[in-house]
């Protein structure tokens, strides 16, 4: 008995000792820059800088089935299926808007890369989307996201704005922060761009 708590023990601080190191390895990777305007309670308004994205349709409702074939695609990319097999540094967070019968995923491309400087992408569904300065409300929510908690947060997003009469484009994106080996700490955020 006492063997086997000395052996669970060891396991679960192994376990503790690699997810504090995920957390921090995928906090020193470059991510989608804003700054807050203004904090209200619950939410946060930003503003986001001007960025470039790789990104990809996948043509579902289905959270999990679309970030994992978007990831799938996205991640093939960058990690070498392309024309020059150059691989590309990972950035945070990865994107997806949020739609009625499909979804786009969105890789941020690193900040040294201009959209000419990016290899071509093998698959011809890949495509590069300039995204402008824009300003966005986001709400913050914990553990994995799924269909159900991330139109809890959708709604409780629109909800406090509405409280606060700010006008919102009605596009959402939730932002996944946390590569899919990270269990704790996991952050996950629903933005909306605002009128």
């Amino acid at each position: 008995m006492k063997l086997l708590l000395i052996i669970v023990s060891v396991i679960l601080l192994l376990f503790l000792g690699s997810q504090l190191l995920f957390y921090k390895s995928s906090h020193n990777i470059e991510g989608y820059q804003y700054v807050i305007i203004k904090e209200h309670p619950g939410f946060e308004i930003r503003k986001y800088e001007a960025s470039l994205f790789t990104s990809v349709d996948v043509d579902t409702d289905d959270y999990k089935q679309a970030s994992s074939k978007g990831f799938s695609i996205l991640g093939g990319y960058i990690f070498g299926k392309n024309e020059r097999e150059e691989q590309i540094s990972m950035t945070s967070p990865v994107a997806m808007t949020l739609e009625e019968d499909e979804m786009t995923m969105m890789f941020l491309v690193p900040g040294k890369f201009t959209k000419e400087d990016m290899p071509k992408p093998l698959n011809a569904f890949i495509k590069f989307v300039e995204v402008p300065e824009r300003k966005m409300a986001a709400i913050t929510f914990r553990g994995w996201a799924s269909n159900e908690k991330i139109e809890k947060y959708k709604l409780e997003l629109v909800r406090l704005l509405d409280q606060q009469g700010i006008q919102h484009s009605n596009q959402f994106l939730v932002l996944g922060y946390n590569p899919p080996y990270e269990v704790l700490f996991r952050k996950n955020e629903i933005v909306v761009e605002l009128e």
